[in-house]
């Protein structure tokens, strides 16, 4: 989201709220499966988008993304960004190419609460660089939700993620951050994947109840971005790679929970058959 797009008030969720965003978030997990079948060499972003729609009918789930406004209504259920385009590329007729990596970012609501994720995919084989970049930053996640865990304020764990990134010679996105979500997709509070003390006010405290969308964007040359002229798709100004993954995560009395992870065997039941094979998953 928007460093300065207005959220609403901050809440807590109870276990059994965080227990119906679990549902959002398995059917978020199945879109993902879907569309990840479809990232090689000749598909269309649009193909990804429809593949995404179709899970969503599936579960009567609706998708946050279509019609979200701006300028123009965003036009499509999921975002999707091909290589220096940073996040909310709008689908279509392109064609992925080898070489290529597409971060695909979508989400949906089920009953009323909410899911969000998103990964970022290698087309075919990709650059060293590239590989490098892809790793670091679904690294930077990892490392953000392992923190949760240990960690009493967001402000101690954004610092790790900017280190992190820094250290391995790529810069953080610092006008895009993550969110809380919950009854809708962006609630406070906002979640940068950077430090800046002239945003200490906006630090929160890590406790139970707190669920957010953690989405570190890291590019491999320098950290500005602009946006192009369908008021959407935000690329990095230097042109270089840009990579974004995300999961929403819930803190909860017994610990760290990804809502948007893969089924456990008791919840195999809510997700379609043809995604019920472990062997094939994708995982992030």
């Amino acid at each position: 989201m928007d460093r300065k797009t207005p959220t609403t008030p901050r809440q807590l969720r109870s276990a059994r709220e965080i227990g119906l965003m679990r549902r959002a978030g398995l059917v978020v997990w199945e879109a993902h499966q879907a569309a990840s079948r479809l990232v090689r060499p000749g598909s269309t972003t649009k193909a990804i988008d429809d593949a995404i729609v179709a899970v969503f009918r599936r579960h009567h789930a609706v998708p946050l993304f279509l019609g979200y406004p701006g300028k123009t209504p965003f036009p499509a259920a999921t975002c999707i960004s091909i290589n220096e385009e940073v996040v909310h590329g709008i689908p279509g007729s392109r064609q992925l190419q080898a070489g290529d990596i597409v971060s695909i970012d979508t989400g949906c609501s089920v009953n009323g609460w909410c899911g969000d994720a998103a990964v970022t995919h290698a087309v075919d084989e990709i650059s060293s660089s590239a590989k490098k970049l892809l790793h670091v930053t679904l690294a930077n996640l990892n490392l953000a939700i392992e923190q949760l865990a240990v960690q009493k304020q967001w402000s101690q764990i954004s610092k790790q993620m900017q280190r992190f990134v820094e250290r391995h010679g790529f810069s953080v996105v610092e006008t895009l951050v993550g969110h809380g979500i919950g009854r809708k997709m962006h609630e406070a509070p906002q979640v940068p994947n950077y430090y800046d003390p002239k945003h200490v006010a906006d630090d929160f405290d890590i406790r139970p109840g707190v669920v957010i969308a953690i989405e570190p964007m890291i590019n491999a040359g320098g950290k500005h971005v602009r946006t192009l002229a369908d008021h959407w798709t935000i690329i990095t100004s230097d042109g270089s790679l840009s990579a974004h993954f995300e999961h929403t995560v819930a803190i909860t009395d017994a610990g760290v929970r990804r809502l948007t992870a893969p089924p456990d065997k008791s919840e195999l039941e809510f997700v379609n058959d043809e995604f019920r094979d472990p062997s094939q998953w994708l995982v992030w």
